[in-house]
């Protein structure tokens, strides 16, 4: 079992920053894969950025170059840094943990980024 749980959410201007930050215990961390999903009122949950256990990432079209995904195994520690933040970025950021071979999927309860001025 691992339990996941965000921080670092807020309200921030357009053009601000903010950092996530997702803790996972009771498990191993490092062989999981780590994504952050967004969910807008009324959206799909949306993959938005995920790091895999060699610390390749990915990003969604719509965060490149504005988005940064990391990771901190021996602090059992994922995190989103997000620039220049839009108003379309406002949504409840949801952490995953995956583990695609042994089919295991964990998530956060989620942190709402509002961003508006």
């Amino acid at each position: 079992q691992v339990q996941l749980v965000e921080s670092g959410g807020g309200l921030v201007q357009p053009g601000g920053s903010l950092r996530l930050s997702c803790g996972g215990g009771g498990t191993i961390f490092s062989v999981y894969v780590m994504g952050w999903y967004r969910q807008a009122p009324g959206k799909q949950r949306e993959l938005v950025a995920a790091i895999d256990t060699g610390g390749r990432t990915n990003y969604a079209d719509s965060v490149k170059g504005r988005f940064t995904i990391s990771r901190d195994n021996a602090k059992n520690t994922a995190y989103l840094q997000m620039n220049s933040l839009k108003p379309e970025d406002t949504a409840v950021y949801y952490c995953n943990a995956n583990h695609r071979l042994l089919q295991l999927s964990y998530w956060g309860q989620g942190t709402q980024v509002t961003v508006s001025s």
